[in-house]
């Protein structure tokens, strides 16, 4: 329950480690901004965290090394749930 309504983001979240570290962020109930390069994969990991029903999931292509992204991926994280925790 300690993540319920929180808000986090999770880079490289399209794959992997990430993935997975973004799946238990939404099943307790966070709600997760998943960040990767790749908008196709990041779009299909956001269809299947959505598809848990539990947190709340936005997908934002970014790359870390962009600060134009990261200024967009913090920007809509924040316009979408209010907060980053």
């Amino acid at each position: 329950e300690y993540w319920s309504g929180k808000t986090v983001i999770v880079t490289g979240a399209s794959g992997g480690l990430g993935f997975s570290i973004a799946e238990a962020f939404v099943k307790a109930g966070a709600n997760v901004v998943l960040a990767a390069r790749s908008a196709g994969p990041l779009e299909a990991a956001v269809a299947k965290l959505a598809a848990l029903g539990q947190g709340a999931v936005l997908g934002v292509p970014t790359d870390v090394l962009k600060d134009d992204d990261v200024v967009n991926l913090v920007a809509r994280s924040i316009e979408r749930f209010g907060r980053i925790d």
